[in-house]
């Protein structure tokens, strides 16, 4: 069974940093295009990023570009989310979600409605 749990959300100052896990298990994450999505109170859901089954593909929202970046660690079966000069527009619950390919393994889409099995979220707070 396909399970994703993420991790390492918490809250910080505008500028600062955290860097967020996503842990499969059930299932090896190479073999799937992983995304990122983020939910800020009353409004919906959006897509942050994502990440080919190759590794070497990844596309950003304009709102997060040069500040987020995703990465996989296979051996540790664990897509991370590196946020740095975070926003207080950035406040939101982050999920992480799961597709198999369609497209080759050098393509993703942020947002993409084809991102299923999420997982239970963690908190980002970005607040002076």
């Amino acid at each position: 069974q396909l399970r994703l749990a993420e991790s390492g959300g918490g809250s910080v100052q505008p500028g600062g940093s955290l860097r967020l896990s996503c842990a499969g298990s059930g299932f090896s994450l190479d073999y799937y295009v992983i995304g990122w999505f983020r939910q800020a109170p009353g409004k919906e859901r959006e897509g942050v990023s994502c990440l080919s089954t190759s590794g070497a593909y990844t596309n950003y929202a304009d709102s997060v570009k040069g500040r987020f970046t995703i990465s996989r660690d296979s051996a540790k079966n664990t897509v991370y989310l590196e946020m740095n000069s975070l926003k207080p527009e950035d406040t939101a619950v982050y999920y992480c979600a799961a597709h198999r390919p369609e497209v080759g393994p050098h393509f993703c889409e942020v947002g993409s409605g084809l991102f299923g099995a999420y997982g239970q979220g963690t908190q980002v707070t970005i607040s002076s």
